[in-house]
């Protein structure tokens, strides 16, 4: 397959600690569940799970049969470890002391 037929796209994860960011050409009638498995991330952080973690693309929530185009970033996202609102609660009672 020539270059024409591929683009090029990112595939993001991050952790508390560590951002990976890998940039991969892929042909242009991949999805985006494809595409993080041919980017081999799943080997350097075996935390994630495709089976049961979100994916989006440039922020916005996409599913895995999304398909990609040239220069999009897809992103891989973490389960949430506080819930959102009681961690917002929890910092408004701090605030207020």
């Amino acid at each position: 397959m020539d270059d024409s037929n591929k683009i090029k796209v990112q595939i993001c994860f991050a952790t508390p600690d560590v951002v990976t960011m890998l940039e991969i050409h892929i042909p242009t009638d991949m999805n985006l569940l494809d595409a993080i498995e041919q980017s081999q991330i799943c080997l350097k952080h075996r935390e994630i799970d495709l089976k049961t973690c979100k994916f989006g693309i440039f922020g916005k929530l996409k599913s895995p049969d999304t398909l990609l185009r040239d220069g999009d970033r897809v992103e891989i996202y973490r389960a949430l470890v506080a819930d959102p609102m009681e961690a917002r609660r929890r910092r408004a009672r701090k605030q207020g002391k």
